[in-house]
């Protein structure tokens, strides 16, 4: 009897074993799928859970900063105890995130832009994925190209460079040359196994994230995984880059004095994307632009220009700003219309959204009144945007500016972010990150994409012209909407206000434009000492 048994074990576990192996057989790439979603998942929960446990374990209560029970060296300690867990669950999630790559990798990106929510020990570790990003093989590559397109790239290219020109976390992109026309163009290609995994790792991250805040009630940055949910399908489809793109090109043909440029689009699939190829540097190498001539002051400028441009005005904003994606191509000054010696390259039109009306008006009037340190206006219009009560801390989040900068109303005095500490706002405040996770969980979803852009828009004087634009817009519109009356009176008021609106404006914005020449005379004077001390040195 037990002979019988062991044989009917190892007929079933035979059975079982050909049964598994046909199915890898004939289905090698679903079984393969699952293997690696499987593996990749496992990779995410340990981090997750190593992370939980030590934070749990190991990261101590910070006293008040009023606490005077607390010496102070025993407060350093806790802040010595409570930076070395930051960095080591930091690392250990960076590690997971270069190891599964694609979706995971974008997210990693995602956290090393929030400097001003999230403790500096996170940010400063998330930095490398930035460039970090592993290339696809050319044979890859090719056959993305041939499946999508119906063409190898010998049939469709005369040269094509086999070393990338740059690789992201979701695609790389490559020089080539057109074989019909002899076009020098780049050639952007979706890493081959992205789409495949997408979904899993989407719903792995919501996962991971819903077992924190199950851990930590106080975590509630749900909203990056419902964020990336919402964008990560349009940021895989190049065709999105291509409309996107054509759009943006549209909307700035009416502003020939700011110096954008965006690549002509010249063909898009879902995966492959073959654009026009300019060529350039990234607006911060320092390096590049001394080369050339080019004033990073200038740039800086322009750049902040652009994204009020579409913040404020258009609404139809680039919600993925970081330097890779903004290049500089030196010009000849007096062969331009927008009289700078150089353009803005824009890239990577993957992520756009259109902003309301309503949300360009009532941010407009936030910044508005950020700028002349109104404080009631400041709770008011937070109030509105954010939901909460903690104005204070919603507009430090907005500026990157301390509450003292803001509420002396000497914002728009400053040019230069970063005049405050988060570290040592957790020190005052122990409760600080849950406080900012409560404010980032009940703003609307469009102004977490418009914060990525916040670090662009340093020059306050610009940023102000557009806020002005915006809501003497909105006011206007608001004027011809109101009554359905058409008798003459009605008409009469109308235009009486549309005409105070109007002056509003003019009187606002041309002291705006009385304080920018002022700063751009105390530039030129500046340049020329310099210009005389290193003359009268040398």
């Amino acid at each position: 009897m037990p002979q019988t048994r062991r044989w009917k074990r190892a007929a079933v576990a035979t059975s079982v074993s050909l049964g598994i192996g046909g199915y890898i057989v004939y289905n090698h790439d679903t079984a393969y799928l699952v293997a690696a979603s499987l593996y990749r998942s496992s990779v995410a929960a340990r981090a997750t859970c190593q992370v939980a446990w030590d934070y749990y374990r190991n990261f101590p209560e910070l006293p008040p900063e009023g606490d005077h029970s607390v010496s102070a060296d025993e407060r350093q300690r806790i802040l010595d105890a409570r930076s070395m867990v930051h960095l080591r669950s930091a690392e250990r999630v960076r590690q997971a995130l270069m190891k599964n790559g694609g979706v995971y990798i974008k997210l990693g990106q995602h956290v090393s832009a929030m400097q001003d929510v999230l403790p500096m020990e996170w940010c400063s570790t998330m930095q490398p994925l930035q460039d970090q990003n592993t290339a696809s093989p050319i044979e890859d590559v090719d056959r993305v190209i041939r499946d999508d397109v119906g063409k190898s790239i010998d049939e469709l290219f005369s040269s094509f460079d086999t070393e990338p020109i740059g690789v992201a976390s979701l695609a790389q992109v490559h020089r080539a040359v057109m074989k019909e026309t002899g076009e020098v163009v780049a050639v952007k290609v979706q890493h081959p196994k992205v789409r495949q995994y997408s979904d899993i790792d989407i719903a792995t991250v919501s996962v991971m994230f819903e077992f924190i805040h199950s851990v930590f009630p106080d975590f509630k940055f749900m909203w990056l995984s419902s964020e990336m949910r919402g964008s990560l399908p349009r940021e895989l489809d190049f065709r999105s880059d291509k409309s996107n793109a054509e759009q943006v090109l549209w909307n700035f043909s009416s502003h020939p004095d700011i110096p954008l440029a965006v690549p002509k689009m010249i063909r898009a699939s879902e995966r492959v994307l073959i654009m026009e190829y300019i060529d350039g540097k990234r607006c911060d190498d320092l390096q590049y632009l001394r080369q050339h001539g080019i004033s990073p002051d200038e740039v800086s400028r322009e750049i902040g220009r652009v994204f009020a441009e579409m913040t404020f005005v258009q609404g139809f904003l680039h919600c993925d700003p970081h330097p890779g994606n903004l290049f500089v191509r030196p010009r000849n000054r007096n062969e331009t219309t927008h009289g700078h010696n150089f353009d803005l390259v824009l890239l990577d039109h993957g992520l756009y959204r259109q902003l309301p009306a309503q949300f360009r008006y009532e941010y407009a009037e936030m910044w508005h009144a950020l700028m002349r340190g109104d404080k009631e206006q400041i709770k008011y219009w937070s109030k509105q945007l954010s939901g909460t009560d903690l104005y204070e801390l919603f507009s430090i989040i907005l500026t990157g500016q301390s509450w003292n900068t803001i509420e002396a109303k000497s914002l728009s005095k400053t040019t230069t972010q970063g005049h405050f500490s988060l570290d040592l706002m957790m020190q005052q405040r122990p409760n600080l990150i849950q406080q900012i996770s409560e404010v980032l969980s009940s703003v609307p979803p469009v102004l977490l994409l418009v914060l990525k852009t916040n670090d662009l828009l340093r020059m306050i004087d610009h940023k102000l012209h557009y806020c002005l634009v915006a809501i003497r817009d909105a006011r206007a519109a608001d004027i011809h909407h109101s009554g359905a009356r058409h008798g003459l009176v009605a008409t009469t008021s109308r235009v009486g206000r549309l005409i105070v609106n109007w002056l509003n404006f003019w009187l606002l914005d041309s002291a705006l434009s009385l304080y920018k020449m002022m700063l751009s005379v105390q530039d030129v004077l500046i340049r020329w000492r310099q210009v005389l001390w290193l003359s009268a040195a040398a």
